[in-house]
């Protein structure tokens, strides 16, 4: 994924976060030709796309793929840390869905970030935003993990960033394997979070994790 970035110099000094958002634009969206290759799916797998009921399901689908691919451009929200904060900041159970780019099927579940400020503080919705960000892709949970300790390791600048993330993977639930309520968990750690053990295990386990 392409990201601009757009570095603001506050008053005072510090850095703020660059805005972040898709350079693609929306313009190569095609809706109409979406909605075509649903229907000509549909034909393939037999199915017949006269019939009342499935006549408007491939314009259906083509905007809910749409919708899941699109996410909503935001600029992060940070403070000065007056006060010095240098404890684990840690938001749990962020909720979120994403798509396999293997099988276009849905895998879902809960995020937890945290992080060791620096120099600034972060505003605990923005945690979601980011998630969402990268979450709304095709994807795989190994690079959505990466990608989001990535971006708030370098642009936050903390001294240290952790992402856990559990999913159910409708790939491995509806078909194949076929074994549901299986969760995979992955994980990203930068900074002291990485580095330090005692810091390492204090994160995993503040995400209700062993380390």
């Amino acid at each position: 994924m392409t990201l601009a970035e757009q570095p603001v110099k506050p008053p005072g000094g510090g850095r703020h976060p660059s805005p972040l958002h898709r350079v693609e634009s929306m313009s190569t969206i095609d809706r109409v030709k979406a909605a075509a290759a649903v229907a000509d799916l549909l034909a393939a797998l037999g199915r017949d796309t006269g019939n009342p009921h499935l006549a408007e399901t491939p314009r259906r689908v083509a905007d809910a793929f749409i919708e899941m691919l699109t996410p909503q451009d935001f600029a992060l929200t940070t403070f000065p840390n007056d006060e010095g904060y240098d404890e684990l900041v840690v938001v749990r159970d962020i909720p979120f869905h994403s798509l396999c780019e293997h099988h276009l099927l849905p895998f879902q579940g809960v995020a937890h970030i945290g992080y060791l400020p620096g120099d600034r503080i972060l505003g605990l919705s923005k945690f979601a935003r980011v998630l969402e960000f990268f979450a709304r892709d095709l994807q795989v949970q190994e690079r959505l993990t990466k990608q989001v300790a990535d971006w708030l390791q370098s642009e936050l600048a903390p001294r240290g960033v952790g992402v856990v993330i559990e999913a159910e993977h409708l790939c491995m639930s509806l078909r194949g394997a076929q074994v549901s309520g299986s969760r995979t968990t992955t994980s990203a750690v930068h900074g002291s979070i990485r580095d330090d053990q005692r810091t390492r295990d204090e994160f995993f386990a503040l995400c209700g994790l062993r380390a």
